[in-house]
């Protein structure tokens, strides 16, 4: 016979018949179970106390072992040492383990603390694939399934199948892997059943847990989908879907889950709201006391609220008893208070409640008084007292002093003082409140005020001494404000503020520049001046000699002038001594003539409208005596008779120049050039150039 094909999941292959058992195990009924395992073996010793070894009244009958392919893993242990054959079972020896030494490789796995073994059966019955054709194909199957499960989770699962067809699961691993491997193996190797199941509408929630987390772990735990019908629908039905065991198990689980609510109990118990104070007790002392002798757990509402409804929840008879002992206290308090109202100024309402309500509660340990406070949205200053008759005039007295305890006051001083009144870090403010140290005081920015809240007398103090620092302040340092338009405050700031702190360190004052810091933000014009008369005055100086020079710089004009460049050097004059005349005549407007290299006639005039537009005006009429006096004709004359134009000692050319009063420029005795240039009134010219 040829050898079967080998089974996914194992080592090696059977021949022979096909088996998935590694030993039969008989019971007194026939039935036998066959023991396979996927991949490496890991037997722990509880599984083989509770599995591998058979029970007393067990029998073990010998059948057909497989031969296994020579692949198998080396020996730790022969079959028959770990199974030994029962005297009443007779071997067969056809079927006889070969007597080659090929022992079955088991070893023992080493579980860490952390791993878990749990051991899963699945009933012949509820068995999915009992109905295939081929026993073969139904073990290959199961084993792909398993060895599946087993890569999907981290678990390691060893099977075993009995005569009757039970297959029983050892699963090993971590917890939360054991627990989803067991789910998987329930629903991909047997059949699914569905149970439906009647619950109280209002238990539902409890089962569900927070956020489904309670019934996510029933249907983990049990290996079951678990489906509740949904809040708006009217069935009480919840439905199970899993194996009879998980069914009958899940079911078990959400009965004790609905039976621990039904034992419970829910009362509402109205009461006045003006008795709660009492049921709370000062510092909720009392109600703490309630729940703590009777089990139960009470919710009376916040002063806050206007509900007079308190909820009692828990044990039946827990609940009873809370209930007793609150309509004990509400009869009691019912019968024996009275009130009694005073006016108190709503401003010293905070001072009789106290911080977080300290005060209050403060009064009612001491007296057994409670204090009605007006809420803070209300107009009211009544102040209602409920208690006893004898103890509502010491909470009165109480109550008088605690709301005269302490008092608000303010300071009106411009919000640029308190800085001086702090000092550098806060050190000169600490100084001068050791005699105040009671007194919260505040320094609101941009507030033209001081604040200030605390005990009477050191309030008192305070002021004093804060008024004195203010006197001191004003007498040592003046105030200047200048408006400027807030346009300029960035010149005037400077490029990372070095022209402001330059300005400071010269003049020893304070300025105050709204945008600085924050160019983005819209602010006020005004730019405001701190310290000694002296260095305000020299601050503002600086400070207008800028904004001047940036309003004309604003309303600065330019204008060119075209003037032939022949002409610049006479305009400029010696050492520039013409031109420097012609700008201090027009409130120093700028003039700028082209360099000679350039060849340009063009020249600019900066400066305002009204001093660009004189100097313009006068450079124009000085160009156009230029040109009138310096009208130019270029005479070509043969250079061999330059001579008798110039005469002895250049009598005849001098002659000339002096009789019609113009400039005639030669070439020099090298140059190739025979012209001669003529230069003056245009009458003289053509009279020089005719002679």
């Amino acid at each position: 016979m040829n050898p079967e094909p080998a089974i996914q999941g194992f080592e090696g292959h059977f021949s022979g018949v096909p088996h998935l058992a590694l030993s039969p195990l008989s019971d007194p009924n026939g039935h036998s179970s066959h023991i396979s395992h996927y991949g490496v073996s890991a037997l722990d010793p509880t599984f083989e106390q509770q599995i591998l070894t058979p029970p007393a009244d067990y029998h073990v009958t010998a059948e057909p072992v497989p031969t296994l392919a020579p692949t198998l893993a080396p020996t730790l242990g022969t079959y028959d040492d770990i199974f030994p054959a029962l005297p009443e079972s007779e071997p067969n020896p056809d079927n006889a383990v070969a007597n080659t030494g090929l022992q079955w490789n088991i070893q023992r796995m080493k579980v860490k603390s952390s791993n878990i073994t749990q051991v899963f059966r699945v009933a012949p019955e509820e068995r999915k694939y009992r109905e295939l054709n081929s026993r073969f194909g139904e073990q290959a199957e199961q084993a792909k399934i398993c060895a599946d499960i087993m890569q999907k989770t981290g678990a390691h699962i060893e099977m075993s199948i009995s005569k009757d067809g039970t297959l029983t699961f050892l699963i090993t691993g971590k917890e939360e892997a054991v627990l989803l491997a067991k789910r998987m193996i329930s629903s991909e190797l047997q059949t699914q059943a569905s149970a439906s199941l009647p619950i109280p509408k209002e238990h539902h929630r409890f089962i569900l847990g927070k956020n489904g987390q309670r019934l996510s772990a029933l249907e983990q735990n049990t290996g079951t989908k678990i489906y509740i019908p949904r809040q708006n629908e009217t069935s009480e039905l919840i439905k199970i879907l899993g194996t009879k065991e998980a069914i009958d198990k899940a079911v078990h689980e959400i009965q004790l889950i609905s039976n621990e609510m039904a034992s419970r109990a829910n009362e509402r118990v109205s009461i006045p709201k003006i008795y709660h104070p009492f049921i709370v007790g000062p510092f909720n002392e009392t109600l703490a006391q309630i729940m703590s002798e009777s089990g139960a757990k009470v919710s009376v509402p916040p002063p806050s609220v206007n509900k007079e409804e308190i909820s009692i929840t828990g044990e039946r008879e827990a609940v009873l008893m809370a209930k007793d002992k609150i309509m004990h206290i509400f009869r009691d308090r019912e019968k024996k208070c009275q009130t009694v109202s005073m006016e108190v100024r709503k401003s010293q309402h905070k001072y009789i409640i106290g911080h977080k309500g300290q005060t209050l509660n403060d009064i009612f340990l001491k007296t057994g008084v409670s204090v009605e406070m007006p809420s803070p949205d209300s107009n009211s200053e009544t102040i209602t007292l409920r208690g006893e008759q004898e103890k509502l005039g010491p909470a009165l007295t109480v109550l008088y002093e605690k709301a005269h305890s302490e008092v608000d006051a303010e300071i009106e001083v411009p919000a640029w003082y308190h800085k001086y009144i702090l000092g550098p870090k806060g050190t000169k403010f600490q100084e001068i409140s050791q005699d105040f140290q009671k007194v919260n005081v505040s320094f609101v920015s941009n507030e033209d005020k001081i604040k200030m809240h605390g005990p009477v007398a050191e309030v008192d103090k305070a002021k004093e001494v804060i008024g004195e620092v203010i006197r001191e302040i004003t007498s040592k340092i003046i105030v200047e404000e200048i408006k400027v338009d807030s346009r300029y405050h960035r010149f005037i700031i400077g490029k990372n503020g070095v022209h402001i702190k330059h300005i400071r360190e010269e003049t020893g004052a304070q300025i105050h520049i709204p945008t600085e810091g924050n160019e983005t933000v819209a602010s006020s014009d005004i730019i405001r001046i701190e310290g000694s008369p002296q260095s305000v005055l020299k601050a503002k100086q600086e400070l207008e000699i800028i904004i001047k020079k940036m309003v004309e710089k604003e309303n600065e004009v330019s204008k060119d002038l075209m003037i032939e460049q022949r002409f610049h050097r006479q305009i400029i004059g010696a050492k520039g001594e013409r031109i420097k005349v012609i700008r201090e005549s027009f409130n120093q407007v700028v003039i700028i003539f082209p360099e000679p290299n350039d060849k340009s006639d063009k020249v600019t005039i900066r400066g305002t409208r009204k001093d660009v537009d004189q100097c313009y005006k006068h450079l124009s009429q000085l160009n156009k005596e230029l040109l009138t006096n310096n009208h130019r004709v270029e005479v070509p004359i043969f250079k061999q008779f330059h001579k008798f134009i110039i005469g002895k000692e250049g009598a005849n050319i001098k002659k000339i120049r002096d009789e019609t009063g113009t400039r005639i420029d030669l070439p020099a005795e090298g140059a190739d050039s025979d012209v001669i240039v003529i230069t003056g009134m245009k009458s003289n010219v053509e009279t020089a150039r005719d002679r």
